[in-house]
């Protein structure tokens, strides 16, 4: 059983990635009821949740049937990320997550995100400071190093574990590599083989098959997998790869009703969560990956991303009801 405090998360759990723009409750509603055992917000600046920035305070809502959740927060300064920590505890989530990762320039570039790779005692001051300051557990996700020269993650981990850190996500690429290149999960073999390390280790990083998630678990003896970019559009990865690793076979993929059936579900709670005008918006970024696939199925998607009202987007769906229905994924 791997637990995180007290958090049970079952033999082999599979966590949803936070993603910017992505994960946020109706793209997380989706993927829970699809087998996400673990998720998280997306990442919320320290700096916007002190100043009560509209868009990172709504960044916490949270909901109880999404439960076990992270709410996950950046920042650059110790003070700021300290203050922002006891607002999110506030709002009642299971866990605290750092993010040390993130690798853009806007974030990386001013010390935040994969940016405090560059200079660890930092980052372990900042972590230690966050973990004194809440009464839940507190959780990092990070990556290999800044560049190929800069990995010490086998270090780091341990460094973050003696500061009270109860879990590690590794995404296992330099933030040099953006997300490009394959990720170099070896590293993470390192890291479970530290006889000092008890924390939970969970990969992250190029999982977008129940296949490679079987090698992968095998191989590299990992606790679990943080799933991201895999997961767009394509919520029933989290059944399937659980499917695949009990009993070895794969499930059928989700056929042309189901793909319907859930992306109007997402639909839904994107436009309750947000309202008509930002919740169909913001929805357009999730059809491609929704009907992946399809042939000729451009100008579907056309009518979709330029819809503006949710009846319009339901008529598109109907229409390629009808058109698709025999189409076989």
């Amino acid at each position: 059983m791997v637990k995180i405090g007290n958090l049970e998360l079952g033999d082999f759990p599979l966590l949803l990635a936070p993603m910017e723009d992505v994960s946020d409750p109706p793209f997380r509603a989706v993927c829970k009821q699809n087998g996400a055992d673990l998720m998280y917000t997306e990442f919320i600046s320290s700096e916007g949740l002190i100043r009560d920035a509209a868009k990172s305070v709504a960044k916490l809502d949270i909901f109880d049937y999404e439960k076990p959740i992270g709410i996950q927060i950046f920042g650059n300064e110790i003070d700021s990320m300290r203050e922002a920590a006891a607002i999110v505890e506030e709002a009642q989530p299971d866990i605290l997550d750092i993010n040390y990762g993130c690798p853009v320039n806007k974030v990386a570039c001013k010390g935040a995100g994969a940016g405090i790779l560059l200079d660890i005692d930092k980052m372990v001051s900042m972590t230690a400071e966050i973990v004194k300051s809440v009464n839940i557990p507190v959780t990092v996700k990070t990556r290999l190093g800044w560049d190929q020269n800069t990995i010490r993650i086998v270090e780091v981990a341990e460094r973050l574990q003696d500061v009270g850190i109860q879990a590690i996500s590794i995404h296992a690429r330099t933030r040099a590599q953006m997300y490009k290149g394959e990720a170099d999960w070896s590293y993470l073999n390192l890291v479970k083989d530290n006889p000092r390390l008890h924390i939970p280790v969970f990969g992250n990083g190029d999982i977008d098959s129940p296949e490679k998630a079987q090698e992968y678990k095998n191989k590299y003896n990992v606790d679990g997998m943080m799933i991201g970019r895999a997961s767009i559009g394509y919520p029933w990865i989290f059944n399937e790869i659980k499917h695949f690793l009990a009993t070895g076979e794969k499930l059928a993929a989700p056929g042309l009703d189901e793909r319907i059936a859930v992306a109007k579900k997402h639909l839904d709670f994107s436009v309750e969560w947000k309202g008509p005008k930002l919740g169909i918006l913001e929805m357009r970024r999730h059809y491609t990956n929704y009907f992946r696939g399809m042939p000729n199925f451009k100008q579907y998607r056309a009518e979709m991303v330029t819809a503006e009202t949710y009846e319009h987007v339901c008529e598109v769906l109907e229409k390629v009801s009808d058109v698709y229905a025999d189409h076989i994924f």
